[in-house]
């Protein structure tokens, strides 16, 4: 989880997050390397002494620096792409959960499983035990298998909100009358946070998302004693 001093990216919990970083990172090889060239010219220009004032047109150099961005773009385009279909992907899902954002809290449902449905509120901070997380903990967590493929079935009940989570690299818009769909798996166990990335009112900052990714057991089990309740 971020903290408020944390300037990256919050660790990759799942392929595609890990995907997202590699990218970021491959972007910013690019600019730094363009940056330092384009500094190192301007710095010559400004400290050499010698200028050609008679020198009109130069086609190589305008050739070059015509061919050399196309290249660049080609090298961050070709990745950019394969990642955007990777992420609009959704193939075999092992689970299938539906998300429902209202003001200001959100529903799920697990249809594959009787429909075990639940409401997810912030828990306030004069009601939380000192381990909890401030604005981020909830009172019904959103438990989730490890090492499955997950899709997400997104909705609004009322305003537009959006269904996020930074380190699973999962972000889509919950609108009123549409269904949006995501797909992730989860590779490691743990707590996950989220919140509403779109302004949807006056308690926008007070409906997070938060994920436990357990074991398939443990959610089997989990399953099985939320049906019995």
């Amino acid at each position: 989880m971020a903290t408020w001093a944390y300037l990256n990216f919050q660790d990759g919990a799942s392929p595609l997050m890990e995907q997202l970083i590699f990218f970021h990172d491959h972007i910013m090889l690019i600019l730094i390397l363009i940056i330092t060239f384009v500094g190192y010219l301007m710095l010559s220009l400004m400290t050499n002494s010698f200028i050609n004032r008679f020198m009109l047109e130069n086609q190589t150099i305008e050739l070059i620096w015509t061919a050399l961005p196309a290249i660049i773009l080609i090298f961050i385009a070709l990745p950019s792409l394969r990642l955007l279909y990777l992420l609009d992907e959704v193939n075999n899902p092992t689970l299938t959960l539906k998300t429902v954002g209202h003001q200001w809290y959100w529903s799920y449902e697990y249809s594959d499983f009787m429909n075990i449905e639940f409401d997810s509120y912030m828990i306030p901070s004069n009601e939380m035990d000192q381990s909890g997380f401030r604005l981020l903990d909830v009172d019904n967590r959103t438990v989730l298998p490890m090492n499955s493929q997950i899709r997400m079935i997104i909705t609004a009940a009322d305003v537009i909100h959006s269904w996020t989570v930074p380190s699973l690299g999962v972000k889509a818009d919950a609108v009123p009358g549409r269904l949006n769909q995501s797909s992730f798996l989860i590779n490691r166990p743990g707590l996950f946070f989220g919140q509403c990335s779109e302004i949807c009112g006056a308690n926008h900052s007070f409906m997070p998302i938060m994920i436990e990714s357990v074991s398939t057991n443990s959610f089997l089990n989990w399953v099985v004693s939320s049906q019995s309740e």
